[in-house]
């Protein structure tokens, strides 16, 4: 046999392959071919079936991806204990009895809390936490406290203590961690410093280290190492003093600064305070030339020289007439802090962000 009976079938058959082809013949195709016009229906009608079933699976994958969504923004909102999350915020730990940030007690143990900005800590007469900030510091809040978180950045931490009574003890730099208070902004300048709020909203704050600016409505206080204020509402932060003084010089600072007095009773309380102005005083005497009356403002001058003699560029006309410079330069003489601290960060911090509810 040759190759072109394989091929076309002529040239010599081999029996073998005839044999074969005798045996397979029935499963020989025997209908015409088709036509291209066929072809092309066919195949259009695939094509149909196929984008027909894409369009299925597409819709089957958009209720699929939806679901998911769903199911993920569920999880996102509908969280079993806000406490426990990650993420930015103060630490908070108890200390004894119940605190609670909103309506969750506090957790014990080794789980993690946190509070954030926006939510309120609340201590009752048995119960006492602690907040801590690694970059900041820690907050200790006692029995009765009412703390809000305002603000919580890299560089702004604002608490708002409502009522109750905390001690702060703040690494942060100084001028990136203040306390409002319904009757003053509590700016601290590095420090250690306890602060107590009364139902009334008045409040006091007692500095052990370091120094505290006290503000309201452009009435300022400094507060140093040793020294504590009072503040009211309306009226703000009253006078600085050290807690060492006479009874008499403090009940008559009290009354200069709260209460509702004639311009005599005033006066008299002013003469009471600079005859019984120690050296230490001039803390309180310094305060004093930015708060009493002209008619007053010479001898309080006279005093305060006489205690703690101002620099040579402060001259008693210039301290009269309130120059701040010359008051500035007075200050930073006396060693409680440098006040262009205060100058450079108080007024980012001069208006309260909230009131209390």
């Amino acid at each position: 046999m040759n190759d072109d009976y394989l091929w076309d079938g002529s040239g010599e058959p081999d029996p073998e392959v005839q044999q074969l082809e005798k045996t397979l013949g029935r499963f020989r195709h025997n209908r015409p071919a088709p036509s291209f016009d066929e072809i092309t229906q066919i195949r259009s009608a695939s094509q149909r079936s196929d984008y027909h079933s894409f369009l299925v699976s597409l819709r089957i994958l958009a209720a699929a991806a939806a679901i998911l969504l769903a199911v993920g923004l569920s999880l996102f909102w509908v969280r079993p204990n806000p406490l426990s999350e990650s993420g930015s915020g103060w630490d908070v730990a108890r200390l004894a009895g119940t605190p609670r940030v909103g309506s969750h007690p506090i957790a014990t143990g080794a789980q993690l809390s946190r509070i954030r900005a926006g939510q309120t800590l609340e201590t009752d007469d048995s119960s006492r936490a602690l907040i801590t900030l690694d970059e900041t510091g820690r907050v200790e809040i006692d029995g009765d406290s009412r703390l809000r978180v305002l603000a919580n950045g890299p560089d702004r931490q604002r608490l708002a203590l409502d009522r109750g009574t905390i001690h702060a003890t703040i690494w942060a730099p100084p001028g990136q961690f203040v306390v409002d208070t319904p009757s003053a902004v509590t700016v601290d300048l590095g420090c250690v410093y306890t602060l107590h709020v009364d139902d009334s909203g008045a409040g006091i704050v007692r500095t052990t280290m370091g120094w505290v600016g006290f503000q309201l409505n452009g009435r300022e206080s400094f507060i140093p190492a040793g020294a504590v204020c009072a503040t009211r509402p309306k009226t703000g932060p009253g006078t600085p003093y050290f807690e060492d003084a006479s009874a008499s010089f403090r009940e008559a600072l009290f009354q200069f600064d709260f209460a509702a007095g004639t311009p005599a009773e005033r006066e008299a309380d002013v003469t009471v305070l600079l005859g019984e102005a120690r050296p230490n005083d001039a803390l309180t005497l310094w305060h004093l030339l930015s708060r009493v009356g002209e008619p007053d403002r010479p001898r309080v001058y006279d005093r305060l020289a006489a205690l703690a003699p101002p620099p040579t560029s402060v001259t008693r006309a210039g301290i009269l007439s309130l120059d701040e410079r010359m008051l500035d330069s007075w200050w930073n003489s006396l060693n409680y802090g440098d006040i262009s601290l205060w100058h450079m960060y108080e007024r980012q911090w001069s208006q309260p962000q909230s009131s209390p509810n």
